[in-house]
């Protein structure tokens, strides 16, 4: 089966600064991948690079095969932008806006009008069909770049940062939309801060840092990589910590807690069986135990976190939207 993306040893450099640093990944068709990292990772020059707003440096970047530059219009008419910027035509009704949209991808008059109702509907503002963007609510323009996204039918959806900024009901609305589109078939790349939305929606997860790939798994392949922490309580506090706790395979740590124990391991659920025995053979009667998995923000943090003073978001890769703002930024067309 083709691969919905394709990137090989992708370099993307604005002088001296480079945006993409070798970056390699495999998206699946019909497979919802996150895309997470810090600011200035590299995500929005990677999306610009996909459409056609930045060309590579070096390697090579596909869209279902098709190269993103030697065969741009193929690769294009396959991807539909949600963009996290409201780079929309503001003289039009919305419903005129996604019919110029169609027809720029070409499709006829009379379908790019069908196709323009039928995006409406799906993302809940066909009443609003006649008012221009500036005069929706912010969650209404927010549903109205996803239209937008979907009016000529893609077939990867790329969603850059879809909920920033709405509120709570909205966002989980917007959930529940993306997932219906991912369960009919669409490829979905979604680019979020919002570790819980990736927790919930992706089949597996990217992390970006510096241009380059990190890691790529499942969230729950990710988050077994981070430190659990199980906390028993006791029937009796004991005076310290038995010292065979902390000789268990997987224990980093081990704490008194009011009337129990605090442990940090790698893998709590492992290890619980063996404290819980630990602590019996010590005399400790075990009356409750909670497991606290690690979770996929922990890991990321973990994953990205740079030294103080050193080349961190704030510093030179921190430029990466300006960069994308003076090589045309997000803009769908």
């Amino acid at each position: 089966m083709t691969l919905a993306i394709r990137t090989e040893d992708l370099v993307k450099d604005y002088g001296d600064v480079r945006a993409l640093d070798g970056l390699s990944l495999e998206v699946e068709q019909g497979e919802f991948f996150g895309l997470l990292g810090p600011n200035g990772a590299g995500k929005t020059t990677f999306i610009n690079t996909l459409v056609g707003l930045a060309r590579a440096t070096g390697g090579t970047a596909e869209v279902f095969g098709h190269d993103v530059a030697d065969d741009y219009r193929e690769a294009r008419n396959r991807i539909g932008l949600a963009p996290q910027e409201f780079n929309v035509d503001r003289f039009f009704p919305i419903r005129e806006v996604l019919e110029h949209k169609a027809g720029y991808h070409g499709v006829p008059p009379a379908e790019a009008s069908e196709r323009a109702d039928e995006a409406l509907r799906t993302v809940g503002i066909y009443d609003k069909r006649d008012t221009r963007f500036d005069w929706l609510s912010g969650g209404m323009k927010r549903r109205f770049l996803l239209a937008r996204a979907l009016v000529t039918d893609p077939d990867l959806l790329i969603l850059d940062e879809p909920t920033a900024g709405v509120d709570v009901e909205l966002r989980r609305d917007l959930w529940e939309l993306i997932e219906r589109l991912n369960a009919g078939g669409t490829t979905i790349l979604l680019t979020t801060h919002y570790i819980e939305e990736a927790e919930r929606l992706c089949d597996r997860v990217a992390i970006m840092d510096e241009g380059r790939r990190v890691e790529v798994a499942t969230p729950d392949e990710l988050r077994a990589r981070g430190t659990d922490t199980v906390r028993l309580t006791l029937a009796q506090r004991p005076a310290a910590v038995p010292s065979a706790v902390r000789a268990i395979d997987g224990v980093q740590d081990a704490t008194l807690d009011g009337d129990g124990l605090s442990v940090t391991a790698a893998g709590g659920g492992r290890v619980a069986p063996d404290l819980m025995r630990t602590l019996e053979d010590a005399g400790h009667r075990v009356v409750d135990i909670d497991i606290r998995r690690a979770s996929l923000e922990e890991v990321f943090v973990a994953m990205t976190r740079r030294d103080e003073g050193g080349d961190g978001a704030e510093n030179g890769h921190d430029a990466e939207r300006e960069i994308a703002a003076a090589d045309g930024g997000l803009h769908d067309e």
